[in-house]
């Protein structure tokens, strides 16, 4: 009937448990390549740092238009980690459903695989 206290107080703070848990296993796979949850954890250090470099305040919402990649779970916790909220984006959406996202979300930035730069 209730949940007892969390062992961590937000989804980056569990995610960055997990990867000092786990630091020395594969953390993801995609086309023959992995990284580890060492990686992964030093990979979003910098990228969530680099975000906070460009003067996002607390809460901002970063949209990742990503497909399955290894770049995704770095920016997905990166951006957790940053404090900023993630807003994910189809990669496949149009121009014009890519900009009602955006507007909807309140999107202040934007993470995108360059194959998908032109709909952007």
């Amino acid at each position: 009937a209730e949940i007892g206290p969390l062992p961590y107080n937000s989804i980056g703070d569990f995610l960055v448990g997990a990867c000092k848990q786990f630091s020395g296993q594969p953390a993801f796979v995609c086309m023959g390549k992995s990284i580890s949850y060492a990686e992964l954890e030093r990979l979003s250090t910098a990228f969530g740092a680099y975000l906070q470099s460009k003067g996002l305040e607390k809460g901002a919402r970063v949209a990742l238009m990503m497909p399955n990649v290894l770049q995704y779970p770095v920016a997905m916790m990166g951006v957790l980690r940053a404090g900023f909220t993630v807003v994910n984006v189809n990669p496949l959406y149009t121009p014009r459903e890519l900009e009602h996202q955006l507007k909807d979300s309140g999107a202040q930035a934007i993470v995108i695989l360059e194959n998908f730069a032109n709909t952007l």
